[in-house]
Parts: structure tokens; sequence; C-alpha cells
């Protein structure tokens, strides 16, 4: 999959995605600010949700529309989006902010009229959210621009998931990511189930990643160690600015320990390779071999009183030490000797 100028596959780093989300607070000038501090933190990429609240629902007071059991208990649906959205007419200016500051720029689509509108930007990905993962007819549409789409899983079963995937194969888009989610605000750390990165990958053949709404930046070096090759995290100036998203968003220099995390897992994981650095060459100065820790006379049999496994490494390998007990020495033999078959009479 090729987004902007990142190339994501199985071998390449992660790719790493600052969500905005609602942090703007409603403030263009914080928008950009964001974008800015995004970059300095280690994004590869800037994610934005282009919706209005008439586009996702609609002004409701029903029982159906009423938020329950979440950080927005109370509020109906209407009055969250229309506190959360980004302005679309914000949008030109927010993806040329990113692209100044060297940043992919993209969008989560929340109905057609976003994805015509995001085309006119040249949108270089798509990301579904994971509540849209259900709308086949949007995933089809976005799907049919060709472009790269990332599928979050938050509310996703197996079912749910092969649709998404079908959908985007029946338009001839194969250049999709799943993102494993666990959709809560904040998720609690043994929700994260990261295995299912790996088994993702492996059960459906794609790229694979994490949307992550946990504190703090362990799940996202799990999900590096379990290959993930996408890490969307939220992404806010300062939580004191409040705003939907602020208590499980992470700050810059929150964000930026997590790239540092993140980074240092890719380098720990590294490659299969049975061979040794130079390093590791060395170290078996430090390793067993045989050595005499008894001075031998000429014609003695050696016992293991004898010879020894003994650090260091300079002498003869241990698996050796049971072919030569019992054999005959040669010559006078000091302890310290490095042990060698040339002391033996056969």
């Amino acid at each position: 999959m090729q987004v902007g100028n990142y190339n994501i596959d199985k071998t390449s780093p992660v790719f790493i995605i600052a969500e905005l989300s609602a942090n703007h607070n409603g403030s263009l000038e914080t928008a950009i600010e964001t974008i800015k501090a995004a970059k300095r933190a280690g994004a590869d990429a800037i994610k934005f949700q282009t919706y209005t609240a008439d586009t996702i629902t609609i002004d409701c007071n029903k029982e159906d529309f009423i938020i329950k059991g979440t950080i927005w208990e109370g509020k109906n649906l209407y009055q969250l989006y229309q506190e959360a959205y980004t302005p679309w007419e914000w949008h030109e200016t927010l993806f040329n902010a990113a692209k100044e500051e060297g940043l992919v720029c993209f969008s989560s689509p929340f109905d057609k009229t976003a994805v015509d509108f995001l085309e006119n930007l040249d949108a270089p990905a798509y990301k579904i959210a994971s509540f849209e993962i259900t709308d086949i007819p949007l995933i089809e549409y976005v799907a049919s621009k060709g472009k790269p789409v990332i599928i979050s899983t938050g509310i996703a079963n197996q079912e749910d998931i092969e649709l998404a995937l079908d959908a985007c194969y029946r338009m001839g888009n194969r250049e999709v990511a799943l993102l494993k989610c666990t959709s809560s605000y904040p998720a609690p750390i043994e929700e994260a189930n990261m295995v299912m990165v790996k088994d993702m990958g492996e059960r459906y053949g794609v790229i694979t990643g994490l949307s992550d709404h946990t504190m703090g930046n362990t799940v996202p070096v799990v999900a590096t160690c379990f290959g993930a090759k996408i890490i969307e995290k939220h992404f806010i100036l300062d939580r004191s600015i409040g705003g939907p998203d602020a208590s499980f968003s992470m700050t810059e220099q929150e964000f930026a320990d997590m790239v540092k995390a993140v980074r240092e897992a890719e380098k720990a994981i590294g490659i299969v390779d049975y061979n040794l650095t130079e390093k590791q060459v060395k170290g078996k100065d430090f390793c067993r071999s045989l050595y005499v820790v008894k001075d031998i006379k000429a014609g003695e049999v050696i016992t293991e009183e004898h010879v020894r496994s003994i650090r260091p490494g300079f002498g003869m390998h241990p698996k050796t030490l049971t072919l030569i007990i019992g054999k005959n020495i040669n010559q006078h033999i000091e302890k310290g000797e490095r042990f060698s078959l040339d002391f033996l009479d056969d």
C-alpha cells in the first residue's frame, strides 16, 4: 500500500498517524498548531474526520439517539457531532498546513458527499471509522476511488470484516489495511487484545495495525511486536483545552515518547539471522571450553579432576569432554593450559 510518499508493507517502518478528530476545539488556529506539534512529535501523517452533524445523524431526542454509558453521557448524537466536527471550509487550509510540514494528510469520510469533497482535495487515502464498517455502500464508494482504504474494526465481528473487505475487492481495490481497535473511550488495556493484529494479517492477507484509545504507549509497542504497520493515536495540543476527545488523546510529549518507543521496538524486533555480529563473535571468548584444571603427568589417565569445561572459551569445545576422559596423556601438562588432542597417546 502506498500512502503519499510512504510505502507500507511487511518490511516497512510503522506508519504513525496523529488523529486530530475534535481536538481543535472549534479553533482553526488550534488545528494548525496541532498539525505543527504532530510533526514535531514524530508523526508521519495527520488525519481528520469529515462530516457534519447532519451528514452523520439527525437532530432527535428520542431514546435511540441519546448517548449512554460513555464519557459523552446524556448528549444526543447530533449535539456531540455538532461540537466535534471539523468545519469543511477549514479542510483546504489544514491540508496545505500539513503539506508544508511534510505530513501526509487524509481523512475519514462519513458519507458520499464527504468522499467527493475529499477527492477535490486530492486526499491520498481514506480511513473507514469503526462504527462505519457496516456501511457497505459507503465502503464501496470509497474503494471505487482506487486509493488505499484503512479500516478500523472496533465494533466488528468476523462477518463485518469480511463484508467490508469484499466490498473493497468488488470495486477492484486491494490496497486495504485493517486496524485492530477497541471502541471504548478510553479503552481498558486488558481489552486491547493485540494478538489480533497478527491473526488478522495472517487470516485476511492484509496489512494490519492499531487504532488505539488506551492510555499510554504500551499497547502501540505490543502492536508493533505483533506486526502492526500502521498506528493511529488521537493527538491534542493540551488536554486542558477540553473537547469531546481530550481525555483519551496524547499530548505532544506523550506522542513523541510513543514514537520513540515504537521505533525502539522496531529495532529490537530485528530480523531472523543466526549469523553472529562481530561483538557476538568476540563474546565467545567468555563461553565455556576445555582446560586442564590440575597438573597431569605423562602416562596418567585423564579424569574429570584433570580436565573441565570452564570459562574462557579459547580451548576445545565442551562436547569433546566425554571422548577424552579415560585416555592416556603423552606429556606433562600444567594447570591452566587449553586442552588439545595433541596431548593424547592415541
